[in-house]
């Protein structure tokens, strides 16, 4: 199985994030990919970047997606069939983006999202959890969860 994650608007791909939660994949024995979005603004042509990359992917796989990597995530999940798609703090149903509906049908979807979260409100992962009737976990933290990092790994793996 391979892990692949797709990073915040303003972080990299191995922030320490995803290189916590890769850390722990990669010594359990899964692939790990971290895609490079680096001077890619668009949500949506990050979607198209991701999607390039999954047509290549010949074993099954996880998406894992941090701010508009989780929505770039959801997006790219729809046209593909991942085996599950964990979400931190996923930047769903944000003004200007494409995709203001999902309509994944997915037994293992899971989002995390901080209590305190000052970029992405709580509310839009609760109205998709609803939705999707989807593990939702709030925790204490903000958009970034940094302060949390133990319990989002221990989650993960739990995932």
């Amino acid at each position: 199985m391979k892990v692949i994650f797709s990073h915040g608007k303003e972080s990299g791909p191995w922030g320490s994030k995803i290189k916590r939660l890769a850390d722990t994949e990669s010594s359990q024995g899964c692939g790990v990919d971290s895609i490079d979005y680096s001077g890619i603004t668009s949500p949506d042509a990050r979607v198209e970047k991701l999607s390039n990359h999954l047509m290549a992917e010949q074993e099954p796989f996880v998406l894992v997606g941090s701010s508009m990597g989780g929505y770039v995530s959801m997006v790219a999940a729809e046209k593909f069939s991942p085996i599950g798609i964990f979400l931190l703090a996923p930047a769903l149903y944000v003004d200007g983006y494409l995709h203001q509906e999902y309509k994944l049908d997915l037994p293992n979807i899971t989002i995390v999202h901080g209590w305190s979260d000052e970029v992405i409100p709580m509310q839009n992962s609760i109205k998709y959890a609803q939705q999707a009737k989807c593990n939702l976990h709030l925790i204490d933290g903000d958009h970034r969860l940094n302060s949390s990092i133990v319990l989002v790994d221990d989650l993960f793996n739990i995932f």
